[in-house]
């Protein structure tokens, strides 16, 4: 297996998206290629098809490279409940909540998962596209590092850096990263890609001229920047989809730790959907729905809620007519209380929920890890929904009994997820990625509209692969993609 690993000199130098495009451009040439991140610290995730839990971005690159999800594309898996501390996930399955000190002594073991999975896809791959994490030269995280060049270290792995021009700064970025690595991590950089220049290329060619003759390493391509790319993204928020004359407005909370917000990408990327992720900060607004998303922290959410002014405009929206829905988290926040008895999330114990439906929600040790198909009850054609589930709650109570949707296919043999209240103003549901079913989204907004949503439905899936196609032309284009693969171990 051939093995070439990306770092960056930041966080969102552009790392997942460089992968992103040359498993691409890799698949388009028949060849087997793995996407690998060792370590990944992000709230939003996927579900394989053994019921494991990856990054989302490793996710977005196995569709790049053409091959199903596996939980040894991203051994560990870190997603972040406090300040200082977060869930870890290893091989796809959730081990314990860890404070950050004491992950740090855990990454010796830690990395014997990570090369564990890499073992496992030199067997299966000709190709290993591995992406760190942040930027290699973080001093304090050095030590016992498993992200970046602890692990190319360990591999022998070649190494690109990314830098963002965008941002200013890119050759002190480019110079001093290099300069804080030791000398046998020097010699594991083969080379430099510059991402997101805007503007005329021969204006920066004096800089790529003296970075080269300075350090000794190529400049491998310079990718422009690219407006309006938008493919899953890792953790960040995207910017909202503000329309003036759209036929529906949604309205998202942004919770301190809210996860898995790609449920939206299909809202926010539909022309005719005015989409806001209403901070703390903002008033919701007049909006036709109002989406509780996922949580890592549901019960410090909920905490935060109630500091907020935001379940007064909930009721205030309900009293107008308007339309709520909870996903995940969001579904259990709508209940009567949550309970987490064993600490699984935080410390808490016990939070009163919105009480705007008859349930409670205990979290449990068993996390619930599945992709699901069944049927949407919303109205009474039935239409068809897919998606996957990410929770450790089981909720109980006389709201049950006006199910959500029916499962056709469920791991579990489960039947029947979350409720639609009396009044059908209210509903939630366990099931992640609802929305990228055309026939469900438009269920969904059509019920959000009183019946009014004559729109149509974003395709993201179509789109996702338009997204990925252009990504790999930019990379053909303005990589020297023979000197890039090239430096390739084997």
């Amino acid at each position: 297996m051939r093995t070439l690993m990306v770092q960056g000199t930041t966080s969102d130098a552009g790392k997942s998206t460089l992968v992103a495009g040359l498993c691409r451009v890799l698949a388009r040439r028949g060849e087997k290629v793995a996407p690998f991140k060792p370590q990944n610290m992000a709230l939003n995730s996927a579900v394989t098809e053994d019921g494991g839990e990856i990054g989302r971005a490793q996710a977005l690159q196995a569709v790049a490279a053409k091959v199903p999800l596996s939980v040894d594309f991203n051994p560990i898996l870190l997603k972040p409940n406090s300040d200082t501390g977060a869930q870890v996930i290893v091989h796809g399955k959730a081990l314990s909540n860890m404070e950050a000190a004491g992950y740090h002594d855990y990454k010796k073991v830690a990395m014997d998962a990570v090369l564990t999975s890499y073992q496992r896809l030199s067997q299966q791959y000709d190709w290993c596209l591995v992406e760190g994490a942040g930027s290699p030269a973080e001093i304090n995280l050095r030590e016992n590092d498993i992200a970046n060049m602890g692990f190319a270290c360990k591999v022998q792995a070649p190494v690109i850096i990314i830098a963002d021009i965008d941002k200013g700064g890119v050759f002190a970025h480019l110079v001093g990263t290099l300069a804080l690595l030791s000398e046998e991590e020097q010699a594991l950089v083969k080379g430099f890609v510059i991402n997101r220049f805007r503007g005329d290329i021969s204006l920066l060619q004096g800089g790529l001229d003296w970075l080269e003759q300075y350090t000794g390493k190529p400049v491998l391509g310079v990718l422009p920047y690219l407006h309006d790319l938008a493919l899953d993204a890792e953790d960040a928020i995207n910017v909202s989809n503000q329309v003036s004359d759209a036929k529906l407005k949604v309205a998202v909370l942004v919770f301190p730790h809210i996860s898995n917000h790609t449920d939206f990408d299909s809202l926010r990327l539909n022309p005719e959907v005015d989409l806001r992720y209403v901070r703390h900060t903002d008033a919701i607004g007049q909006v036709d729905l109002i989406i509780l998303p996922g949580s890592k922290n549901v019960l410090g959410d909920l905490q935060f809620q109630h500091s907020q002014s935001w379940p007064k405009e909930i009721k205030q929206h309900l009293r107008y007519g308007g339309k709520v829905l909870g996903i995940c988290g969001g579904l259990q926040m709508l209940g009567s209380e949550i309970c987490d008895p064993l600490g699984i999330e935080s410390s808490l114990g016990r939070v009163t929920g919105l009480q705007l439906a008859d349930f409670v929600t205990t979290l449990s040790a068993h996390k619930t890890l599945t992709q699901a198909q069944g049927e949407c009850l919303l109205d009474s054609n039935c239409v068809a929904i897919s998606g996957y589930e990410i929770h450790c709650g089981q909720s109980h109570g006389s709201a049950m009994q006006q199910p959500f949707l029916r499962f056709s296919s469920h791991p579990q043999g489960v039947q029947y997820d979350g409720f639609i209240s009396a009044d059908n103003q209210i509903a939630g549901t366990y099931l992640h990625g609802l929305f990228d079913s055309s026939s469900a989204c438009n269920a969904i907004l059509a019920w959000a509209s009183g019946g009014r949503w004559q729109g149509q439905s974003f395709d993201l899936d179509s789109h996702r692969e338009q997204q990925l196609e252009r990504l790999a032309d930019i990379c053909e284009q303005h990589l020297d993609l023979d000197q890039l693969f090239a430096l390739a171990n084997q």
